[in-house]
């Protein structure tokens, strides 16, 4: 059973008060200052009522008489802001022929630019009975356990607010989330604690300024559905993938009594953070929705216009195709829902003034048919947008769907999710053999796979972690995930360890152990930070946050996923702190162009060049030899090919970086054509050091670089350093 089968009696239609024919268009409902326009796209329904809802729960209708172009409208004088309202919808219900219309069920307007109230399983949310055939249809009225949608007031004084236009090469991305990064903050008040109003908190900005990253990825902030599996484990949806309101912020994470609405401590949230010059990037979720497969409930987009909304099985129309697995994929092939897709992206940038987009399985967007196309109408519809166009767009390269891992291949005007950095990273740490070459092509921005397209070092989002698998912290320290508690026998999450382990798991007190572990995770940090292309760092990881092992917490709203303010480890926060202020200090690690390398040095067109242990030149050889694991590279601070905005040429202190993946230590030299030169250790992964103005490197004597580590040297000929 799904729960207690409450059949709510349905009330007569009651038309509260008058009804004006009103637009199709805004579709939604939208407040004017006299009152409001609804519009509910429905192509195939043969009525559509809208419900009013007063504070006690007390429903009225009206019908919509208006339809034009497959949407139903009208205007009602005085309602206004704080409304609650939803639609009933009225056709056949014949699954076997895909449609799902229900009056019964009460349905959440796809617009909605707000919802209030959390959903409350049970079996009148189905459209049918719990053990009955799959095409009989449910009586049971699901108004008491269904949020409603509220009309909102569009007026906010945004005073002078500016998107700060953080130029792409200069980003640094972190992933964080709304309620898990103050839940525990000790200095924001408790009332504000894991709410927009708390990320807003002048504490909160001031540890992400002096952190130095320049915008914040949130994790999905779109009203989204607690499954009914994880509430019958006493689990939650933390996470937040499973969408079913792409307007609304969702109204958890708006703080007990603010003034307005959620809508308004959105906007503020973002206001404050701008004037911090922080950006705002929204994870969002357009690939599926929160009804699930046939059997899932219907909430919104199944009974409006269930075949226009989802890809159907066109062998089995009462099914769905999926290429999630969350049960369902949105139709790309339809354009009302290309339109609901972009009017969404509009209004999170004109109206809430967002930065940018992080688009979750960005691949399954671009199946029109089965195979994902580059040039699908979705990603034809972002480029000539004039919105839309302008803003960061990050894709999740990939679906669960055959031919779905799609890294590389997106339009020119996208970043992606990096998979194959993370992977060679990790690999080259943990000391695989013969990815020397392939870790040579990540640390320099991916140009194997974004150059030929016409797109930047920027197309790479490099990262080691994020909110998907181990933190920084345990990838170091698991040998195998530990996910007992999500109730799925640890069969969920990724199923091994991409990372170099000491054959102890866990805690420890040996210190040898704790040495390395410590190494470790400052060897993925200078790596990323030194690495072309924009660093996302997953929030948490510099102060050494630990899930336990559990690389899959998307159902843990607890103290597995809330940042440690209390215990946090400092030495490693100072470090980290550090290590961006260097690479945002130095333009050669932010190169906007891809470097062009050179087989000589000495020539001021040179910007990169690669050398053995020895000195001496790699070679191929050397690059496909399997035992190689190190390797210095010489980056030119003289040959960045780039100005400034007064149009004067770029230059920068010259670096060595050397990378050592082997276990022992080894003796590097400097290169011969600059040996002679004075050079200073800046960083350094194994004494726990990051200083412009660190010590001098002795001439002529080879430099001891210990095992698992990676040192920066600074050409530093300059005067101010003699």
């Amino acid at each position: 059973m799904r729960g207690d089968a409450a059949c709510v009696p349905v009330r007569e239609a009651v038309a509260p008060r008058v009804l004006w024919p009103g637009a199709p268009y805004p579709l939604g409902a939208t407040f004017d200052g006299a009152g409001t326009n609804f519009s509910l796209y429905a192509e195939e329904a043969d009525a559509v009522e809208l419900c009013l809802f007063s504070e006690s729960g007390e429903e009225s209708r009206v019908r919509l008489r208006e339809v034009t172009g497959f949407c139903w409208h009208g205007y009602l004088p005085q309602v206004g802001p704080g409304q609650r309202y939803g639609y009933r919808v009225f056709g056949p219900h014949d699954p076997e022929r895909g449609l799902r219309f229900n009056p019964r069920k009460l349905l959440l307007d796809p617009y909605a630019k707000a919802v209030e109230g959390s959903l409350a399983w049970s079996d009148a949310l189905y459209a049918h009975l719990p053990e009955a055939p799959r095409t009989s249809t449910s009586i049971l009225d699901s108004a008491a356990s269904m949020p409603k949608a509220v009309v909102t007031n569009p007026y906010f004084d945004w005073g002078h607010d500016r998107p700060p236009g953080t130029p792409w090469h200069e980003t640094i991305v972190y992933e964080t989330h709304v309620k898990g990064f103050t839940a525990r903050h000790p200095d924001v008040p408790e009332s504000l604690r894991g709410t927009y109003a708390g990320l807003a908190h002048p504490a909160v900005i001031a540890y992400l300024k002096d952190l130095g990253v320049t915008a914040v990825e949130l994790m999905p902030v779109h009203h989204f559905v607690d499954d009914h599996f994880l509430i019958e484990k006493g689990l939650t949806n933390y996470w937040g993938y499973n969408s079913i309101a792409y307007f609304a912020p969702r109204a958890e994470y708006a703080s007990p009594g603010s003034i307005g609405s959620p809508v308004h401590e959105f906007k503020q949230m973002v206001k404050s953070l701008h004037e911090a010059g922080i950006e705002v990037i929204l994870d969002v979720v357009y690939n599926h929705t929160a009804e699930g497969n046939d059997l899932g409930p219907t909430l919104s987009f199944k009974g409006i216009d269930n075949k226009a909304y989802y890809r159907i099985d066109a062998s089995q129309p009462s099914r769905y195709v999926d290429f999630t697995g969350c049960g369902n994929s949105l139709n790309m092939q339809s354009p009302f829902v290309l339109q609901l897709i972009m009017d969404s992206l509009r209004y999170w940038v004109l109206e809430m003034h967002v930065d940018g987009f992080r688009f979750d399985l960005a691949a399954a967007l671009a199946r029109e048919l089965h195979d994902v196309d580059r040039l699908s109408a979705f990603f034809d519809l972002i480029h000539q947008d004039p919105v839309i166009s302008q803003v960061k767009l990050i894709a999740e390269p990939w679906d669960i769907g055959e031919g779905g891992y799609q890294v590389g291949n997106f339009p020119i005007q996208w970043s992606e999710w990096n998979g194959k950095y993370r992977d060679t990273v990790r690999d080259y740490w943990r000391g695989q053999d013969q990815i020397l070459g392939e870790f040579a092509h990540r640390i320099t921005g991916s140009s194997d796979l974004y150059r030929s397209n016409g797109r930047q070092p920027h197309a790479s989002i490099n990262f080691v972690t994020a909110h998907d698998g181990f933190t920084l912290r345990d990838l170091v320290s698991y040998n195998e995930k530990h996910n007992h508690e999500n109730g799925e026998e640890n069969r969920d999450g990724e199923t091994h360890n991409r990372s170099w382990n000491c054959g102890v798991e866990g805690d420890t007190v040996d210190p040898a152990v704790l040495a390395l572990r410590d190494r470790q995770v400052r060897n993925f940090l200078v790596t990323m930070f030194v690495s072309q292309g924009v660093p996302m760092l997953l929030s948490g990881d510099e102060v050494g946050r630990s899930q336990k092992g559990n690389n899959n917490t998307y159902c843990q709203d607890n103290e597995l996923n809330y940042f440690p303010w209390i215990g946090a480890d400092t030495q490693l926060l100072a470090f980290t702190k550090k290590l961006i202020q260097f690479r945002k200090s130095h333009p050669v690690f932010q190169r906007r162009r891809w470097f062009e390398g050179s087989s000589l040095l000495g020539s001021n067109l040179e910007d990169i060049g690669w050398f053995r242990p020895d000195g001496t030149q790699m070679m191929v050889a050397d690059w496909q030899a399997s035992f190689a694991k190190s390797v210095t590279v010489f980056l030119n601070g003289e040959g960045i090919p780039s100005c400034d905005r007064f149009g004067q040429r770029i230059v920068d202190d010259s670096f060595l970086v050397l990378f050592n993946a082997h276990f022992d230590a080894l003796d590097f030299v400097v290169p011969p054509p600059l040996l002679l030169r004075r050079w200073r250790l800046v960083v350094s992964s194994a004494a726990d050091l990051v200083d412009e103005a660190g010590p001098r490197v002795r001439d002529l004597t080879p430099l001891t670089v210990p095992g698992r580590s990676v040192l920066v040297l600074r050409l530093c000929d300059q005067p101010k350093d003699t």
